[in-house]
């Protein structure tokens, strides 16, 4: 019968912890990044010109008709060197980190743009007409009327889509990038207790996913109040 040894848990939390710091990195930068871009693609989405509306339902569809781990491998495989280029970085900047962020981002935009676009669409038309009869712009109107409704609607669904994120980042493995899920699976490999480490690694995830699942469920609840 097999012997848990929980024992190599304690002495190795800094090194868990210091895998923990690059997943929440990769998470809130995805989760920014993602929002910010995911709104622009939407709001594209809904545009009136047909290049810049085909544009951002390309993209969408790309993204979300590939796989994560597959877009994880084209940002690290195929444009490190870009990247470099694009974003200025150094030599001696870890490609592997700035990889994960930047596939993370560019792919949840596509999700978070669906999120969003269907934000706007459920708030009244009626709104963003009597901005304009107020003589607001177009822009002024999506800016302080719409958008700002449309993001209390579906804040649920933006968090929901975050805690999917921060389980998927244990998908950089790929990139042999130290996170909290392949720092913990390290460890257990050199101690010998690969079962014990991967089992605790699964608590962490579960507890923080269902502690702001939580934190969902009562936003949802205050909203129906």
């Amino acid at each position: 019968m097999y012997q848990f040894d929980w024992s190599t848990i304690l002495p190795n939390l800094p090194y868990l912890w210091v895998g923990m710091v690059v997943t929440l990195k990769i998470t809130v930068t995805a989760v920014v990044i993602g929002i910010l871009w995911g709104t622009l693609l939407a709001v594209m989405r809904l545009s009136s010109v047909k290049v810049v509306s085909w544009f951002a339902r390309l993209y969408i569809n790309l993204f979300r008709s590939v796989p994560l781990v597959m877009v994880l491998l084209w940002f690290y495989l195929v444009v490190p060197g870009l990247l470099q280029q694009m974003l200025g970085l150094s030599p001696t900047s870890d490609i592997r980190l700035i990889s994960a962020m930047v596939a993370f981002s560019l792919f949840e935009a596509a999700y978070y743009a669906e999120i969003i676009r269907a934000g706007i669409v459920s708030v009244a038309r009626g709104q963003g007409n009597a901005a304009l009869a107020l003589g607001m712009t177009s822009w002024q109107s999506l800016r302080l009327v719409i958008l700002p409704q449309a993001f209390r609607a579906m804040l649920p669904l933006l968090l929901t889509q975050g805690i999917v994120l921060f389980q998927d980042t244990s998908l950089v493995y790929v990139l042999s990038l130290a996170d909290f899920f392949r720092t913990a699976d390290t460890i257990g490999i050199n101690n010998g207790t690969e079962i014990e480490m991967v089992l605790f690694a699964g608590a962490i995830y579960f507890v923080i996913s269902l502690s702001a699942s939580l934190l969902v469920s009562h936003l949802k609840k205050k909203r129906t109040v």
